[in-house]
């Protein structure tokens, strides 16, 4: 078997950690596809369900075992698409064994963790992307192009509403973890809301200025179910967005608006991207790719064999975890310890028995 550094320079190969549903379509295919990259091994921790993803994805090698791929000498980089509980242990592994990493969103559960993988791969001289593939995806690099050419003239508000009843009422001892805080971090905000957020931060710079507030208002467990939360773009522009994940009806829009039109989007649809200006309206009807996170995996490729630059780094998305946290504190009376261990401490926690 030949080593890293004997691999092909124009070539990097892959190993899953964690190949779920969320690489089924969504991810997975996207390494194979991706020009200079292959994907080479995958991992469960159900040996038996990681050789089905090898067989049925022609991948060549199957673990049960994450530090036995990661020290796989014919895999140079790893991707870890594990709930975010998992991923501090994780990365700090791939950071060890002096490989890149390429991490799923939300990055962790809270800044802290965000700040412990930065510090293990600057220690490594390796680098660290997160998946917010949204950076890339062409519809919302549309929606980008419409604020940064002026499009709505000075950009004056921007507002993000979403309500939706279908996930959040799942109960965490029934494997939802995206409603366990001890293995998502919180609530739903930080599996949906991050890629939000992440969006603005991509378009409009770091946040500023934000305030929220979180509540449990129907769901079945511990974690919020309702979020609002206040903010100022980098250029001093006042921002809102709410979240209902218990709610009966749907919204999913985010919107910009300006002294010369508004600009909006369904932000988990694939809906047009609807300009509206005094000369009408415009419909931008772009597609996803049939691999949404294809185009973000081709950068973080070029990145890694130095042909370009990925713009989702582990330091826009820590900027991110650092939004979500200030605006859930309040809700788990602090989000600087290993709040999850304490649920009975939590301020914003409903009343049970």
């Amino acid at each position: 078997m030949s080593s890293p550094r004997s691999r092909p320079r124009d070539v990097i190969r892959w190993g899953i950690v964690g190949c779920g549903d969320v690489t089924e379509v969504k991810s997975g295919p996207g390494f194979q596809k991706a020009l200079g990259s292959q994907l080479v091994a995958v991992m469960r921790r159900n040996g038996a369900l990681a050789a089905d993803y090898a067989r049925r994805h022609g991948v060549p090698r199957s673990y049960d075992d994450a530090r036995a791929l990661v020290n796989d000498p014919e895999v140079d980089a790893v991707y870890i698409a594990t709930p975010p509980g998992a991923h501090l242990e994780l990365a700090q592994l791939v950071a060890a064994t002096g490989k890149p990493c390429y991490l799923e969103k939300p990055m962790a559960r809270h800044t802290r963790e965000c700040d412990a993988m930065i510090a293990a791969f600057a220690q490594a001289r390796q680098k660290l992307f997160v998946a917010y593939y949204r950076r890339t995806l062409p519809r919302f690099l549309k929606m980008r192009e419409l604020l940064t050419k002026g499009a709505l003239g000075t950009l004056t508000g921007v507002t993000y509403r979403m309500a939706s009843g279908t996930p959040a009422n799942a109960d965490p001892a029934k494997g939802a973890w995206r409603v366990s805080a001890e293995n998502s971090g919180g609530g739903l905000l930080l599996d949906v809301g991050s890629h939000v957020l992440d969006f603005l931060d991509f378009c409009l710079g770091p946040l500023a200025e934000v305030q929220g507030r979180a509540a449990c208002v129907a769901s079945i467990g511990d974690v919020e179910d309702a979020v609002v939360m206040t903010f100022r773009t980098a250029g001093g522009v006042p921002g809102a967005a709410s979240w209902n994940f218990s709610s009966h009806a749907a919204d999913d829009t985010l919107e910009f608006q300006g002294t010369a039109g508004r600009a909006s989007l369904r932000f988990f649809a694939t809906d047009p991207v609807r300009l509206e200006t005094v000369r009408g309206v415009e419909q931008f009807d772009i597609p996803n790719p049939p691999h949404v996170a294809q185009p973000l995996i081709q950068t973080v490729v070029d990145d890694l064999l130095g042909r370009g630059s990925c713009p989702s780094t582990a330091e826009s998305a820590r900027r991110t975890q650092l939004v979500m946290d200030r605006v859930l504190d309040g809700y788990y009376g602090g989000r600087e310890d290993e709040f999850w261990k304490r649920p009975q401490t939590w301020p914003g926690r409903r009343a049970t028995g």
